[in-house]
């Protein structure tokens, strides 16, 4: 394994930090702000944290676009929650709120919501619309990362 250094955005303070590949999954901090990188939970985006989280990390970012007045995203938060305990630290899990969020909701195209975008290296691989259980983010979300 490697100890080339990734580039990983802080889901608490959005700050980028440089982690040794090999030292993801030992629960590392954030340089400024020194809560864990990875906690086991979707982080929260505004607009601005979504463009740095995406454009910045060099680890996959699992984005769940929802809206707090649809029920199917109610009824997926948790499996989402779920599937990012078992995804990290090897992807980002975050959520965006359209409802916040709608003139980048409009630029990316989300027509419906929940609706799950895969970004790698800045530019989306691949997206899902609809709710979907925890096996089945963990699945399709796998099933779309490139092949080294």
């Amino acid at each position: 394994m490697t100890t080339d250094p990734l580039h990983i955005v802080c889901p608490h303070c959005h700050t980028t930090n440089r982690v040794a590949r090999d030292a993801l999954g030992q629960a590392p901090d954030c340089g400024k702000c020194h809560r864990p990188l990875f906690d086991g939970h979707p982080a929260a985006l505004d607009a601005d944290a979504f463009e740095k989280h995406v454009a910045r990390s060099q680890i996959p970012v699992l984005v769940d676009f929802w809206a707090p007045w649809c029920g199917p995203c109610r009824s997926m938060a948790p499996q989402f929650e779920a599937a990012a305990r078992e995804l990290e630290p090897q992807m980002r899990l975050a959520k965006l709120n359209t409802e916040e969020a709608q003139a980048l909701a409009a630029r990316l195209q989300i027509r419906s919501i929940p609706t799950l975008a895969l970004f790698v290296g800045g530019r989306e691989v691949a997206r899902q619309p609809g709710a979907m259980g925890a096996a089945d983010i963990v699945r399709w979300a796998r099933a779309h990362l490139p092949r080294a």
